[in-house]
């Protein structure tokens, strides 16, 4: 599947995560996966999904920050997506040449 038509099944809670991560850290590599269906009847969940969400991105904006501030950099970004329609956020923030 080519990256076009990744992005055309990705809902508009997900288009809005990527454009933001996007703009905020210029990656080289993300990865948004809408984890809903596998919460469904937990707490936050929603029959419409997107609610829960795995994140991975790449950008030199990590080079020397530790593990915990890539993570408040991320959720910083995300904050209005955090107090709305998004319950769960797993994020995997590396700098370039880490795996």
């Amino acid at each position: 599947m080519h990256r076009d038509e990744k992005d055309l099944l990705m809902g508009t809670v997900a288009a809005g995560i990527k454009a933001k991560l996007e703009s905020r850290f210029l990656p080289e590599l993300i990865e948004i996966v809408d984890d809903s269906d596998k919460h469904k009847g937990h707490s936050g969940s929603s029959e419409a999904g997107e609610t829960h969400f795995t994140v991975t991105i790449k950008s030199s904006v990590f080079l020397g920050v530790n593990r915990v501030s890539r993570q408040r950099l991320v959720m910083n970004a995300l904050s209005e997506e955090l107090a709305g329609p998004v319950h769960a956020l797993s994020i995997k923030a590396l700098a370039p040449g880490e795996a």
